[in-house]
């Protein structure tokens, strides 16, 4: 069964780290648009809407092709606002969706084949919902605890594992897709649970920005894609 879905890009004005970073020009293109043009290019979802409290961010993202049918409230978009009550509330404004797939601005190496192959991964596992991970650059088996003594203890109590080979495969959260059922999700109310699925992406697909050094390599590596 095909399920009518709604790709959502939340995108806030107040960012910190690098100030309006949304809509900061990123390889020629402003960085949202990465995603929505990632979305509608996909061809397999069928509204794709932006969530933001900042009309510049609005009008850029209607400039692109995205959809803003209604402005997120100020109290949804504050640094400490749970990035899911905005999410609940799009759904809450857009009803009739049988699916939500939510593309972080922050992930523009993610790119339309991607979110195709995300969606073919759940229709063919029946799933209620799947994030997109990537293999961990860093193995916990390897990491430590400093006390206040500098005294180092293994973060994962197990015997000391000295060959990489031999290590088990860990993975992260890259932060570039999130799929989700909306009855299942209207429900659990979190993309993770028991029954959330993990979507492999290659590191190379799965920088998210959050700093000027993930910026320029960001950049970097889009300039230099065909």
């Amino acid at each position: 069964m095909l399920l009518k879905t709604l790709a959502l890009i939340p995108a806030r004005g107040g960012s910190k780290g690098i100030p309006r970073k949304n809509i900061r020009l990123l390889a020629g293109k402003p960085l949202i648009a990465w995603s929505i043009q990632a979305a509608l290019e996909s061809g397999c979802v069928d509204s794709v809407v932006v969530t933001t409290e900042d009309e510049e961010i609005a009008e850029v993202s209607r400039r692109w092709g995205a959809q803003v049918p209604f402005m997120r409230p100020a109290e949804l978009a504050a640094d400490d606002s749970p990035g899911m009550d905005a999410v609940l509330h799009a759904m809450g404004k857009l009803p009739g969706f049988d699916a939500i797939l939510l593309l972080q601005p922050t992930s523009p190496l993610r790119n339309s084949a991607d979110i195709r192959a995300m969606m073919d991964f759940v229709a063919s596992r029946q799933a209620n919902c799947a994030v997109s991970v990537c293999p961990a650059a860093q193995s916990p088996y390897w990491m430590m605890h400093l006390g206040a003594d500098q005294k180092l203890t293994r973060l994962i109590e197990s015997d000391l594992i000295t060959r990489r080979q031999e290590l088990p495969h860990v993975y992260t959260l890259n932060g570039a897709l999130y799929f989700a059922r909306t009855a299942w999700l209207a429900a659990s109310k979190t993309f993770f649970n028991q029954e959330t699925m993990g979507f492999v992406m290659p590191p190379e697909k799965s920088l998210d920005i959050d700093t000027e050094l993930d910026w320029r390599m960001a950049e970097l590596m889009l300039s230099e894609s065909p």
